[in-house]
C-alpha cells in the first residue's frame, strides 16, 4: 500500500537572526533520522519538501545520513509553514499586555503563539494568509501528495503547523486540534500515512525513533 512519511524539520536556530536555518542539532537529528532509515533498510521513490531554508536543509541531511543525493528533493511551497510572526504580530497589536517580552522564556513565547494561533483561527486576526487559505493549500497539497504516493512510498518535510493541519483533515477533528497538535510535534519527528482509494489514513503520530534511546532523548525539541 502506499506510504507517505512527514517529517517536521530539524532544531531551527531560534532566538538568532535568522531562525530559518537549522541549529547544529537540526542538521545532526536529520542525520540520525537519516541513519537509522539507511540502518533499517528502508529507502523512498519520492523525496519531497517546503521551500523554506529549514526544509532544504532538513531532507538534505536526511538524504546524507541515507546515502542518497539530495538533488533528489522536490520542492513544494505549499508545504510550507504558516507565517506565524505575522499572526503573532497581529494578536500582539490586538491584545499588546499578552505580548511576552524580549526577555521572556520559552515558554511564554509559546503560550503566546498559541492565543495568536486561536485568534486567527477564530476570525479574529489576520495573518499573511487567511485560516481558510491555509486549510485550502493544505488541503490541495495532501491530494498532490495521495497522488504520488501511488507510486510507493514519498518521504515529505514540512514543518509543525502544516503537519498539523494534515493530522485534522484526514482525521476530521476541529480546527482548534491543530494548535493543540502544532504544539506537540517533535523536531524530525515521523507522522506515517497510508493513501488508500478512500483518501489518506493516519497510521502513526510524532515518533522519533532515532531519538528514542538513553543516548540521545537529551536531543529531542521541538523549536
Amino acid at each position: 500500500m502506499p506510504e507517505i512519511f512527514v517529517v517536521r524539520h530539524g532544531q531551527a536556530s531560534f532566538g538568532s537572526d535568522n531562525y530559518d536555518q537549522l541549529s547544529e542539532l537540526g542538521w545532526q537529528q536529520a542525520r540520525w533520522l537519516g541513519e537509522h532509515w539507511g540502518q533499517d533498510g528502508q529507502q523512498f521513490d519520492h523525496i519531497v519538501s517546503g521551500d523554506l531554508q529549514r526544509h532544504r536543509e532538513t531532507a538534505q541531511g536526511i538524504c546524507e545520513g541515507l546515502g542518497l543525493d539530495k538533488h533528489r528533493v522536490e520542492e513544494l511551497p505549499q508545504l510550507n509553514e504558516f507565517d506565524f510572526k505575522k499572526v503573532m504580530h497581529a494578536y500582539g497589536e490586538k491584545d499588546p499586555a499578552s505580548a511576552p517580552g524580549a526577555n521572556a522564556e520559552r515558554a511564554d513565547y509559546y503560550r503566546f503563539l498559541k492565543q495568536a494561533m486561536h485568534a486567527w483561527s477564530s476570525g479574529e486576526i489576520d495573518g499573511a494568509e487567511s485560516w481558510q487559505q491555509f486549510e485550502q493549500r493544505i488541503e490541495e497539497v495532501l491530494g498532490v501528495l495521495a497522488a504520488g504516493a501511488r507510486g510507493g512510498r514519498t518521504l515529505v518535510v514540512s514543518s509543525g503547523g502544516a503537519i498539523a493541519m494534515m493530522v485534522r483533515q484526514v482525521l476530521g477533528a476541529p480546527s482548534h486540534s491543530v494548535t493543540q497538535l502544532n504544539m506537540q510535534i517533535k523536531n524530525t519527528a515521523i507522522s506515517h500515512f497510508f493513501a488508500g482509494r478512500s483518501g489518506l489514513n493516519l497510521h502513526s503520530f510524532n515518533h522519533v525513533p532515532h531519538l528514542d534511546n538513553r543516548e540521545r532523548r537529551q536531543f529531542i525539541t521541538y523549536s
